[in-house]
């Protein structure tokens, strides 16, 4: 078997290898030997040691939620192939379903279409005691509709208008909202694309509009700008995610929220719950992101 990063030829692990291993060196060595990625495969050991915490902590939150029959709303947005979708399923991976939900809408229906915009999002809030997790939400209409032309220029402006007081009520009510941008680079949405075209367990998350991604990347980048600069506010911020490496973005918005929100049994926490602020940061208009 070739390894891809260096054409060296990687021997199987054989069970007579196994039984010389007991320490971590010694697990080193034979990988080493056998030309194994070391660095690489400590990166995964580690990945998944630090979410199976980081889950076990989500369901004490979500059991405090439930308890005290909080409201908790997470939004996910960025552009399309930023990973929004697997970051949710870290999320929700061990939590009870009957206390939360994924709200990933389709297109709204003729009748959708004449309300006000709002009013199909107002149905998907969380109700006592749930945590809702929205695979894209009402920003939509910030940046994807007015790129792809799916909205009026007039129905973009009044949404930038009343989004801050839409979230401003929903606050004052006691909805604690969380605003992620997932931020990847052009070449690694391109990559990603080009992932899904490859491998046909991916290929329904192709769609007409991320065949146009790359040819709009600029009209994306000029409508978060004006996104952020509008609607990035005190009692609701975004926080942006450096997303190019999928494991690491996933670790860090988990540790954010959990750094954010307190419930029972947060001090007994058996790893931290700082986040890298290299990764997962406030949304700050000096500040420059990936995308």
């Amino acid at each position: 078997m070739a390894d891809k990063n260096n054409g060296t030829a990687r021997k199987a692990l054989t069970a007579a290898d196994l039984e010389k291993v007991n320490t971590s060196e010694g697990i080193k060595k034979i990988l080493k030997e056998k030309h194994y990625d070391i660095d690489k495969l400590m990166f995964s050991l580690n990945y998944e040691h630090e979410l199976k915490q980081l889950q076990i902590e989500l369901v004490k939150l979500q059991r405090d939620v439930h308890l005290n029959n909080r409201r908790v709303a997470i939004i996910f947005e960025g552009r399309d192939a930023a990973g929004k979708g697997g970051n949710i399923r870290r999320f929700i991976e061990h939590l009870n379903p009957r206390a939360m939900r994924v709200v990933a809408l389709s297109k709204p229906t003729e009748i959708e279409k004449g309300q006000w915009y709002f009013q199909r999002y107002v149905n998907t809030l969380p109700n006592p005691g749930e945590i809702t997790f929205y695979d894209r939400s009402w920003y939509n209409r910030a940046v994807v509709e007015p790129v792809m032309g799916f909205c009026t220029e007039k129905e973009y402006k009044t949404f930038l208008l009343q989004v801050p007081e839409f979230e401003h009520m929903l606050y004052e009510d006691g909805v604690e909202i969380f605003k992620f941008w997932l931020s990847i680079s052009k070449q690694e949405q391109k990559k990603r694309f080009d992932s899904r075209k490859d491998d046909p367990l991916k290929q329904w998350k192709l769609s007409p509009i991320d065949e146009k991604a790359q040819e709009h990347w600029d009209d994306y980048t000029k409508y978060k700008k004006e996104m952020f600069s509008r609607t990035h506010m005190s009692y609701s911020p975004w926080i942006i995610i450096e997303a190019n490496n999928k494991k690491k973005a996933r670790l860090e918005t988990i540790r954010y929220v959990l750094s954010q929100l307190d419930y029972k049994g947060k001090d007994l926490a058996n790893i931290s719950l700082d986040p890298d602020p290299e990764i997962a940061r406030r949304f700050h208009r000096a500040a420059a992101t990936t995308d």
